[in-house]
């Protein structure tokens, strides 16, 4: 068995009388990506802002490379090797892609005892930034401003951004949202290429995408699980195809 890099146990959120989230468990391995899919209102994005640490479980507990991080704050928890991405794009538009990587570097290794030094001769979240911005594809574009990348280039832009902290484990919410096809080819080649070294939590609602790159499916209906497994398995479960699968196919077609 690969190892597991983050684990969340028996997590439950609520909001008042309603359950967003019950008593979901999943484990993320190295060396795979981990798809969350399920409907609107599911409770996906609720999941991956408990296990970023954005918001605390109602009840359950979330673990981070075997240590207990269900207290801990979302820029600790990044320190620690969690990297994330929004569904809406969160960079610098005015800055460049090194500038972008770099501010990111600094905030995962801080140091307040070189208050004295510029910023851009901190050697260290400059070759972060480098290697961060090469790993994403964007080594062509890294001087030019993000705001006039394209919005493929801004999707791998957080990637990169993230990988600037050196994580173990992703967190990517929605991706591929409004790429086209090739944008959405580059993307999986980068999710591809990311797998290796990190554990990969995917929520997206594209299913060919999903299918193609996930290792291990987790469906979710109405805050709760209803199937964890291989894509094979899930693509064939009754209850799923029942649940979301032909749902989402009568909705394309």
């Amino acid at each position: 068995m690969s190892e597991v890099l983050l684990h969340g146990h028996e997590i439950t959120r609520r909001w008042g009388g309603l359950v967003a989230v019950d008593r979901v468990s999943l484990s993320l391995h190295r060396g795979e990506v981990h798809a969350v899919i399920g409907t609107n209102g599911a409770g996906k994005s609720t999941l991956i802002n408990i296990l970023s640490g954005e918001i605390p479980p109602s009840s359950g507990r979330v673990e981070l490379l075997g240590q207990d991080v269900s207290a801990w704050s979302q820029p600790r928890r990044a320190r620690a090797g969690l990297g994330r991405s929004y569904q809406r794009t969160t960079i610098f538009p005015a800055f460049s892609v090194f500038e972008n990587c770099r501010l990111a570097a600094q905030a995962a290794v801080q140091r307040p005892w070189h208050w004295w030094q510029p910023a851009r001769r901190c050697a260290a979240s400059g070759e972060a930034a480098r290697d961060a911005a090469a790993r994403a594809g964007l080594s062509e574009v890294i001087a030019r401003p993000a705001g006039l990348l394209s919005h493929g280039q801004k999707r791998q832009l957080e990637i990169a951004m993230c990988l600037a902290t050196r994580p173990q484990v992703l967190l990517l919410d929605e991706p591929l949202a409004g790429m086209g096809a090739e944008e959405t080819e580059r993307m999986l080649a980068l999710l591809a290429e990311l797998r290796a070294g990190h554990a990969l939590l995917l929520v997206e609602h594209d299913m060919d995408a999903v299918f193609r790159i996930a290792d291990r499916i987790t469906v979710m209906v109405n805050g709760a699980v209803i199937a964890t497994d291989l894509p094979a398995a899930v693509r064939a479960s009754p209850e799923v195809q029942a649940a979301y699968l032909g749902e989402h196919e009568e909705a394309g077609a």
